[in-house]
């Protein structure tokens, strides 16, 4: 009997094998690539059925005024995982595969999220698109993550072959690999495959999980196609498959939510789900009422749809107005699970708005930047600055800047620039002291 209650304190005293150390939560972060802020059906889409998403946001909040960093991938991307504005870290442009392509280094300063929720005892994977380095020291594996199952590049040349410019940038860790299949369906297998690997795991986990979808090219499976025309009829072609392959990630995420449903952890994971951009209006994507799209500073290419889901601590059916950016997603995770963060953060946390607390709108500007090259824009910038409700906007290096007035002109059709030259002047003056902290990063691989 003395053996057996010994035995018995001893069991006791040990942590539940199923419950993340100390009560803190898990965290999920889905991303979508080039998703519009009117794609999907909880953001208007008439003509697109996006259940999964709908139904996370009627359980948690959806957000009405959340902007992107940039108005295209790595640039949103390294602000999402560094909480920093994107040219501090380093990319202020799309990373490539050739060098005379390339407009982004990530500083080898720059602490990434998973390796600050470390110190909180957080296990970290990526799946999917990473595009924020092709070769080390700038690997998932080498910035933070414990787990990478996923494409190193910036996109797909084919969703089934998995190759850009010819070269295979699937790797498992650091192994190149070569699988099967549409790559919508993998990523959402090989996020599963994680959550189920973290079951019974007594730390917490971080899992970012950023797909392709719906980046060009515009590559469906053909029984989603079918699905949607025959729901849709008169749709025009290059809508509906748009369409499709919005619907066929819809329910890879649909999927996704039923796995960590599975492994017992949905009631202590917060979910944030979000775009890097605007839709790409060329390929037929819905931007709602916005001007602009994918590649521009105005709303349609910034303003993205944002959704969170905490059960218990984030209200169901909930929305809020509270204007942030992905740079914060970086404080909220932190804020969430409790581990330190970094003294240079640009990114401040939102969980009180998520969690129905009040929150006072921050007081600071904020910033997009956008490095490009091509003959379009000869590796020059492109630039917005908001404060309050004033926005200067220089959308194409070679065209001159704009002032709008959001609160009075939400579809940026009145250029005040020259009728408000004090208020122009005033946001200029702002402008200028960031295009110098930018300045001062190194953006390509030192020699």
């Amino acid at each position: 009997m003395r053996l057996l209650s010994l035995l018995a304190l001893i069991l006791a005293s040990l942590p539940a094998a199923a419950a993340p150390a100390a009560g803190k939560p898990n965290l999920l972060v889905i991303i979508a690539d080039d998703l519009g802020y009117g794609d999907l059906s909880c953001y208007g889409a008439p003509d697109l059925k996006s259940p999964a998403l709908d139904d996370l946001a009627a359980q948690g909040m959806r957000l009405t005024n959340f902007y992107a960093n940039c108005p295209v991938c790595s640039p949103t991307r390294a602000a999402l995982l560094s909480g920093r504005y994107q040219e501090l870290v380093g990319v202020p442009g799309v990373i490539r595969t050739y060098p005379q392509d390339n407009w982004g280094y990530l500083s080898p300063d720059a602490t990434l999220l998973p390796a600050a929720l470390k110190s909180g005892g957080y296990h970290s994977a990526i799946i999917g698109k990473w595009h924020l380095g092709l070769e080390a020291p700038n690997r998932p594996t080498d910035r933070g993550f414990d787990h990478f199952h996923g494409f190193l590049g910036d996109m797909m040349d084919d969703y089934y072959k998995h190759r850009r410019h010819g070269i295979n940038y699937m790797r498992l860790g650091d192994e190149e690999i070569d699988p099967e299949g549409h790559a919508t369906d993998l990523f959402t297998e090989w996020a599963c495959d994680y959550l189920k690997s973290r079951q019974g795991k007594a730390e917490p986990w971080f899992l970012y999980l950023a797909y392709n979808a719906p980046h060009t090219p515009i590559q469906p499976k053909p029984e989603w196609v079918a699905k949607v025309k025959a729901r849709e009829p008169g749709i025009a072609d290059r809508r509906a498959k748009l369409v499709a392959l919005i619907e066929h990630m819809d329910e890879g995420i649909g999927k996704v939510l039923g796995c960590l449903k599975a492994i017992g952890a949905e009631e202590n994971t917060l979910v944030l789900f979000v775009s890097d951009n605007g839709g790409q209006v060329d390929v037929g994507a819905n931007n709602g009422p916005l001007r602009g799209a994918k590649q521009d500073m105005y709303e349609g290419g910034i303003r993205v749809p944002m959704i969170a889901r905490w059960p218990g601590k984030i209200a169901a059916g909930a929305e809020s107005a509270f204007e942030a950016m992905t740079m914060d997603l970086f404080a909220t995770a932190l804020d969430a699970s409790g581990a330190s963060a970094p003294a240079n953060l640009d990114g401040r946390s939102i969980l009180p708005t998520l969690t129905g607390q009040p929150q006072e709108a921050f007081a600071r500007d904020m910033f997009w930047t956008r490095r490009e090259g091509n003959l379009r824009y000869m590796g020059e910038v492109t630039r917005a600055m908001r404060r309050g409700p004033w926005k200067l906007v220089k959308n194409s290096p070679f065209a001159p800047w704009e002032l709008f007035n959001l609160a009075d002109d939400p579809q940026e059709e009145n250029d005040l620039a020259a009728k408000e030259r004090k208020k122009f002047q005033e946001l200029a003056a702002g402008m200028r002291l960031q295009i110098q902290r930018g300045g001062a990063v190194p953006w390509q691989k030192p020699d």
